[in-house]
């Protein structure tokens, strides 16, 4: 595993300095920071960055977004100073690569070997595309809009362009957005300037960056990125079928690992949860397991106490008050329920592809 910093500007007196933890250099792939998920926003130089082909550099005077496609009765091409002069809505969203959590899979599956943290909340401000939709004439035989990102490369090959369709009713909602900034500062080369696409509810497969293109087609898309990669295949335990909403997750960010706990004093333990499609949280619970002959010993599952969430696509904090009676090494376990019921498995949920890995999360803990 290689580092290199996350390209963003001088930091103010006082300000963090955050390291990102890099999975790939070139093209560049890093997760979030451990101690930046203790944010309820996360920092612009400390959110994920998920890049399949390098990272295009795109001057916002020179960009154009094209909105065509069969199903288009008007066809036209917008700039950026355009969309600008729109109505914008703002939002708190969670953003998470469909394959978070890949790396705890067993066999691990190909593709990048993430831990848990390539997710983070942002908040985004930008146009809905359903705006730019009804100027586009957009007519009842459309099914689907394709949305085309600047960035394009060799895949299984043959090139092709980072494309992903999302469905009609997907595409018009109101909360999908065309975003140009992120937490109040105009969007960053690696988190898809000038332009990006933000399906909240979705994992980030749909969240196309460096957008230029966005089509109505009357058919389904097959494109690379739609019916040959993003999809469960041979699953177990849930249906093959492609990569949509995020499923219910949550983290421990305190104690960090492998921390001195002291018995009998009061510890707090503390993360994130979330949920996808705009599916409240109903639940978090906590288990404290020590280990005993190389076993965990389970002890019951304990209500946290569950904050407000940012927003119907945020996050939301959550914390437990722990006093440990007995010595030894302990794993902090939690897991969370939203309010259809699902919960987060005990396993990791396998499958070929390695995508929506959201088993218990846990931390490894040393009571002294």
């Amino acid at each position: 595993m290689t580092t290199r910093p996350v390209p963003q500007a001088a930091p103010g007196p006082g300000a963090t300095v955050w390291t990102p933890e890099t999975v790939t250099a070139d093209p560049y792939n890093a997760q979030t920071p451990a101690a930046a998920l203790t944010e309820p926003v996360t920092p612009v130089g400390a959110f994920f960055v998920r890049d399949h082909f390098g990272i295009p550099r795109i001057p916002p005077g020179r960009w154009r977004l094209r909105i065509g496609g069969a199903a288009t009765a008007a066809p036209f091409t917008l700039d950026y100073a355009e969309l600008l002069a729109m109505e914008h809505r703002e939002l708190d969203v969670v953003v998470e690569c469909a394959g978070n959590g890949r790396g705890l899979m067993t066999p691990r599956p190909p593709g990048l070997p993430w831990g848990r943290q390539a997710v983070g909340c942002a908040h985004f401000a930008g146009v809905p595309f359903r705006l730019l939709a009804e100027r586009a004439l957009i007519g009842p035989s459309a099914v689907e809009v394709v949305f085309t990102g600047a960035d394009s490369g060799p895949v299984r090959g043959r090139r092709a362009s980072f494309e992903r369709s999302l469905p009609l009713a997907a595409a018009l909602h109101p909360d999908t957005l065309l975003v140009t900034r992120m937490n109040g500062e105009p969007l960053a080369p690696e988190h898809g300037a000038p332009v990006r696409l933000v399906v909240p509810g979705r994992y980030a497969v749909a969240d196309v960056k460096w957008l230029v293109g966005a089509r109505a087609v009357t058919r389904p898309f097959t494109g690379v990125f739609q019916s040959e990669q993003y999809h469960y295949v041979a699953s177990r335990g849930t249906p093959d079928g492609p990569v949509t909403s995020v499923r219910v997750t949550s983290l421990v960010t305190e104690p960090e690992p492998d921390t001195a706990v002291r018995r009998g004093h009061e510890t707090l333990v503390r993360g994130r949860a979330w949920s996808g499609g705009g599916v409240p949280l109903r639940s978090v619970e906590v288990r404290a397991e020590y280990e005993d002959d190389d076993r965990h010993r389970e002890r019951g599952w304990h209500a946290a106490l569950l904050e407000p969430s940012t927003g119907p696509y945020g996050w939301s904090g959550w914390s437990y008050r722990w006093t440990p009676q007995r010595p030894g090494p302990y794993r902090l376990v939690s897991r969370a329920t939203d309010a259809h019921g699902d919960t987060q498995p005990p396993h990791p949920p396998w499958n070929a592809g390695g995508y929506g890995c959201n088993t218990v999360a846990c931390v490894e803990v040393v009571v002294v």
